[in-house]
């Protein structure tokens, strides 16, 4: 059995991504941010989080890219869920009587659509797309909503009032797995790392050069400060292969050539697609 810290209340779409990739017989520990599920990952061997990292339709998770380079974890894993949203409330409240509708802000954003038709309707961030199903649960409220999956229905009983309430219904976020040790990294997978380059022309093209002379796809760029270094940046990259192949460890001892940093993040398999 092993132990699985992720971010938000029971039900919440991090659960659902853990309880997939680990099977059910994995200890699911809910945290109350991003940073907790690291720091339980960095302190507890053989522990492990999941984090999500990117939205399809938001886009990257910023914080948790930040928290991957200030801890010495390995990502060994992703899967990538199907975000459903719907709108639930207590059993026997009615469309009439909802007044307020709680989320998460990124769902509540996936829902902007469908929230712009109700009328006389607040729509309120939450922690936790979950939390705000475990809040009306608790408090009671016959006069609010909550935006969340299937599991957080079924979690705290709350009836679905409307399904599928996304705008956009290729809406897919991906998680990675993070552990203290390293995996073994085997041919045909994928690698994320992070590197950063002298402030000069063409450096980072340069940088970018050393997988594309080697017919090595680039998956995923993304690029974020610098702390303490104002207008200088990170560049986290996801490429095909593994560090066991020759053409990415000679891409990668290049990169180390013409860069002021570079730390591989992980190597690891392909994620699964599943339907939450």
């Amino acid at each position: 059995m092993v132990t699985v810290a992720y971010q938000g209340e029971p039900g919440a779409f991090s659960e659902e991504a853990a309880r997939s990739f680990f099977g059910p017989r994995a200890m699911l520990l809910p945290k109350q941010s991003f940073k907790d599920v690291f720091d339980f990952a960095s302190k507890h061997s053989p522990g492990f989080g999941i984090v999500p990292i990117e939205n399809s339709v938001f886009g990257s998770v910023h914080q948790n890219y930040d928290l991957l380079l200030r801890h010495k974890l390995h990502i060994i894993g992703e899967i990538k869920l199907r975000i459903q949203l719907h709108m639930m409330v207590l059993p026997g409240v009615s469309s009439k009587g909802i007044r307020s509708v709680y989320s998460h802000s990124q769902a509540l954003g996936q829902c902007e659509e469908y929230l712009r038709s109700l009328r006389g309707v607040s729509v309120v961030a939450y922690y936790d797309t979950a939390g705000a199903a475990k809040m009306i649960r608790e408090q009671k409220r016959n006069d609010a909503a909550a935006i969340a999956s299937v599991r957080a229905a079924r979690t705290y009983g709350l009836s679905i009032l409307k399904r599928n309430v996304e705008s956009n219904h290729h809406n897919f976020t991906r998680f990675i797995v993070l552990s203290g040790k390293a995996r073994l990294a085997k041919s045909k997978e994928k690698t994320s790392l992070v590197f950063a380059v002298k402030n000069v022309p063409g450096a980072l093209f340069k940088a970018l050069a050393v997988f594309s002379l080697r017919e090595i796809n680039m998956l995923k760029i993304e690029s974020r400060p610098n702390v303490g270094k104002p207008w200088e940046y990170l560049f986290y990259l996801d490429i095909e292969g593994s560090p066991r192949e020759a053409q990415v460890r000679q891409a990668l001892k290049h990169l180390d050539e013409l860069t002021t940093f570079v730390r591989v993040l992980g190597a690891y398999p392909f994620g699964l697609t599943i339907k939450s």
